[in-house]
C-alpha cells in the first residue's frame, strides 16, 4: 500500500477518534460534575453512569407529539445534536491539526453554536406554549450578551496567535515559553462566564431543578420526550465538552500532540487531555457547590462583566502588539 495513502487512513481515524470520542465522554463530564457536587454536599449523589442510562431510557421510549407541532419541533433535535456535535468535532482534543481540523475556525464554531440555538428557540416556540416562550425569550438575552464577548475573546486570541484557526492558536501558545499575559487572563475569565451562561449553568440557572421563575435550557425542552429529549440532553452534554475542550485548546493546550506525531503521542495526548477533562469537571462541581443561583434579571450585569474583560482583553492584545513593533 502506498505510504501516502497509508498516512492518510491513519489521520482520518484520528480524526474519526475524535469525533468519537466527544460523543463518548460527554455524558461522563455530566456524571463527574454530578458526583462532586453530591461528595461535597455529603450527599451518596447518583453513580458515573447514570448519564448513559439515562440516555439509552429516553432512546427507548416513544416520544409524545403536540398535535399542533410542525416539521420543525420534530426535526430540530437531530439538527441541534447535529450542529453541537460538529462544533465539538471541531475543537482540537488530543492532537491539533488533524484531517479536518482545517474548518475548525472561531467564526465558523460561533455559527454553528448560534445556529443550533436557533433551532431551539423556534422549536421552543413552535408549539405555542409559555414555557417555550419564556426559555426562548431568555436563551435570546443570554445569547445576544455572550455571542459578542465570546467573539472578543477568540479574536484576542487570533492578535496573538496571527490566525483564526484553532488549531493554529493552540500550535502558537505551545511553541511560547511559559508566562503570564494579563489580556489571555482577562480572556480566558471572560471565557468561563460566557460558557457558565451558555451552557445553563449555576449561577445562571440550575440544570437540576424546574423551578418556572429563574429556568432557561428546561423551559425549552420541556415538551420533548423520547428519543427526542434523550437528542436534546446529548447535545446539551455535547456543549459541555465543547466549551471545556475551547478552554483547554485555547489556554491550557500543553500536551496535546501535532498532526503528524503518530499513535503513540496521540495516545499520550488523550491521557493528558482525560486529566483535563476530568480537573475541568472537578472545578465545575466545586464552582456549582460554592456559589447561589442568582436573579434572572442579574444574568445581564453577570455576562457584561464577560464583555468588559473581553474587550478589556483584546485592548491589551492590540497595544502589546503595537508596542512590539
Amino acid at each position: 500500500m502506498d505510504q501516502r495513502l497509508l498516512d492518510n487512513l491513519v489521520e482520518l481515524a484520528a480524526q474519526g477518534a475524535q469525533m468519537l470520542l466527544v460523543v463518548v465522554i460527554a455524558p461522563a463530564l455530566v456524571g463527574i460534575v454530578r458526583i462532586v457536587k453530591a461528595r461535597l454536599m455529603r450527599r451518596r449523589g447518583p453513580p458515573l453512569l447514570q448519564p448513559y442510562r439515562d440516555l439509552a431510557r429516553l432512546l427507548r421510549k416513544e416520544a409524545v407529539i403536540a398535535d399542533n407541532a410542525s416539521w420543525l419541533f420534530r426535526t430540530a433535535p437531530y439538527v441541534i445534536f447535529a450542529l453541537t456535535w460538529v462544533a465539538a468535532a471541531l475543537v482540537p482534543t488530543f492532537a491539533s491539526g488533524l484531517m479536518f481540523n482545517w474548518a475548525a475556525d472561531v467564526v465558523a464554531l460561533v455559527a454553528l453554536i448560534g445556529a443550533a440555538r436557533m433551532w431551539q428557540a423556534l422549536a421552543a416556540m413552535d408549539i405555542g406554549t409559555s414555557f417555550g416562550g419564556i426559555g426562548a425569550s431568555r436563551e435570546m438575552m443570554i445569547a445576544t450578551l455572550a455571542e459578542p464577548a465570546m467573539l472578543l475573546v477568540m479574536l484576542t486570541m487570533a492578535i496573538s496567535a496571527g490566525t483564526t484557526r484553532l488549531p493554529g492558536v493552540a500550535e502558537f501558545f505551545i511553541g511560547q515559553p511559559l508566562g503570564v499575559r494579563v489580556s489571555l487572563g482577562l480572556a480566558m475569565i471572560a471565557l468561563v462566564i460566557v460558557a457558565i451562561a451558555e451552557n445553563a449553568r449555576i449561577p445562571v440557572d440550575n440544570p437540576a431543578t424546574h423551578l418556572e421563575l429563574t429556568m432557561v435550557h428546561e423551559a425549552m425542552v420541556l415538551e420533548y420526550s423520547g428519543r427526542h429529549l434523550a437528542m436534546i440532553e446529548a447535545a446539551s452534554h455535547l456543549k459541555l465538552v465543547l466549551y471545556l475542550s475551547l478552554i483547554v485548546c485555547l489556554f491550557v493546550p500543553f500536551g496535546m500532540a501535532p498532526a503528524t506525531a503518530g499513535v503513540a503521542a496521540w495516545l499520550m495526548g488523550a491521557a493528558v487531555y482525560a486529566a483535563k477533562f476530568v480537573a475541568g469537571a472537578v472545578a465545575l462541581g466545586v464552582w456549582e457547590v460554592s456559589i447561589a443561583k442568582m436573579r434572572v434579571f442579574r444574568v445581564g450585569e453577570f455576562l457584561g462583566g464577560a464583555f468588559v474583560f473581553a474587550f478589556l482583553a483584546i485592548l491589551l492584545a492590540f497595544l502589546s502588539g503595537e508596542i512590539l513593533r
